[in-house]
């Protein structure tokens, strides 16, 4: 499957982004599908993952603030970011795969990777 970020950009702390990651080539609903991202001089951190039937699982850094979700329909999956923090400025990675449940939250449990797409969060 191939996997498109779009959707970042350069925002005050305090806004809002929506990313996107729209799949071809294989059947969306198949995966479990994740974002991932990765700061400057850090490593690649898990995010957040939505499943095939809709349950998602957030770090704890941005619940309450982040909402993953999907449209099998549309072959799209979403990540609304509200109140920004400058901490969340990272390029983010979306992701898709059939990780067991042990490797969710890691990046190897996932196959196919989009390109990457910035976020910068200004104080």
């Amino acid at each position: 499957v191939q996997l498109q970020a779009s959707g970042g950009g350069l925002v005050q702390a305090g806004d809002s982004l929506r990313l996107s990651c729209a799949a071809s080539g294989r059947t969306f609903n198949n995966y479990i599908m994740a974002w991932f991202r990765q700061a400057p001089g850090k490593e690649r951190e898990f995010v957040a993952t939505i499943s095939r039937s809709g349950s998602k699982v957030y770090v704890d850094s941005v619940k309450g603030r982040f909402t993953i979700s999907r449209d099998n329909a549309k072959n799209t999956m979403y990540l609304q970011m509200n109140s920004l923090k400058p901490v969340d400025t990272a390029v983010y990675y979306c992701a898709a795969g059939q990780p067991i449940t042990s490797t969710t939250m890691r990046d190897y449990g996932y196959r196919y990777w989009g390109q990457g797409t910035l976020v910068t969060v200004s104080s």
